[in-house]
């Protein structure tokens, strides 16, 4: 009997054990879903080897996480897209090689980074702050390899064609800065003197969800518990999204990309989703026109979000291309 009784004690114990932190996820899924997505966050940097690290600069931090060191491959910057923030890269990461040297910035005034309200947030404002940060933390003790997707494109554009020395390579994911079908939509923002609600910026779950169906072709289903604690995270920074968002939809900042182009001499890799509702994927074929050398990679039945979307095709697309240009370049043969 008491042989039996320490049995069901066992079980009761065991239980317990398991209850206290289902409990705790289902506490923190109902009631703080924000908190519960920060802790996904700092999971995953943790599972992948990212570590986070600050680097000062004249008053001005910069926030980044960065996993490896500089070895034969060229170091790679990755500039997230607006009102993101450098966990964007995490799905990406996850295929890439644990030795390639990767470096994930917060935009200017984007999560970690320094926020002020004199700060240039246009298109080349933001090159110039992360010409700064790469400087800061010696990046630029040889030429790296830069990606940005959307916003972060338009910025890695700018900043290849500003700083062409520093750059050996390139990949461009539907990069913001050309005419796009979102153009549209801006002109209905200008004429309502910019009183309509900006599909980026989502202020209710709701919108948060039509969100996800503008920038993704594929249809992810989001718990609106989810929703709304993505909702939560963003709503205190909403305001700053629309200063930097009025920013580069400016007459300074539209066409930032388009408008440097000719200047980028590195090798250039675009990569696209064909079912992009946000950036037109007919901007892969001007940037083709203006830079005849780059490649064009089109995903099929993929949006404007492609990290998201097709993770491991993009990471393995731009691991290709960084080999093939160093190795064009005279380099090492390819060993990963």
């Amino acid at each position: 009997m008491a042989a039996e009784l320490d049995i069901v004690n066992l079980f009761i114990i065991a239980g317990g054990t398991l209850a206290i932190p289902l409990l705790a996820f289902i506490a923190f899924f109902l009631l703080w879903p924000s908190a519960l997505i920060k802790i996904y966050y700092w999971y995953w940097r943790r599972t992948l080897g990212l570590q986070v690290h600050y680097a000062d600069c004249g008053g001005y931090r910069f926030c980044y996480s960065c996993r490896g060191k500089p070895g034969m491959r060229p170091s790679v910057l990755m500039l997230h897209s607006f009102s993101a923030h450098k966990d964007t890269w995490l799905t990406l990461v996850k295929y890439l090689p644990k030795h390639l040297h990767i470096v994930c910035v917060d935009m200017p005034g984007h999560e970690g980074t320094t926020r002020t309200n004199t700060d240039d947030y246009s298109i080349v404002g933001q090159a110039r702050r992360i010409h700064q940060f790469v400087e800061t933390i010696r990046l630029t003790r040889k030429p790296f390899h830069v990606v940005g997707t959307s916003m972060g494109g338009n910025v890695a554009g700018v900043y290849a064609a500003t700083y062409p020395t520093e750059i050996c390579s390139m990949t461009l994911i539907c990069p913001d800065g050309q005419c796009t079908k979102f153009d549209n939509h801006l002109q209905d923002l200008e004429r309502s003197n910019y009183t309509l609600n900006i599909p980026l910026i989502p202020t209710t779950p709701e919108e948060m969800e039509d969100m996800f169906r503008l920038c993704s072709h594929v249809r992810f289903k989001i718990p609106q518990q989810i929703l709304q604690g993505l909702v939560d995270v963003r709503e205190p920074h909403n305001s700053f999204y629309e200063e930097v968002f009025l920013e580069i939809i400016s007459e300074k900042s539209r066409y930032a990309l388009q408008e440097h182009l000719h200047l980028i001499t590195a090798p250039v890799q675009v990569i696209w989703g064909k079912r992009d509702q946000v950036m037109d994927v007919s901007g892969a074929t001007v940037i083709a026109e203006i830079l005849p050398g780059c490649r064009v990679d089109l995903l099929e039945n993929c949006g404007h979000s492609v990290v998201m979307e097709r993770p491991c095709r993009t990471a393995k697309l731009i691991l290709e291309f960084i080999i093939l240009q160093q190795e064009a370049r005279g380099g090492t043969k390819k060993s990963s």
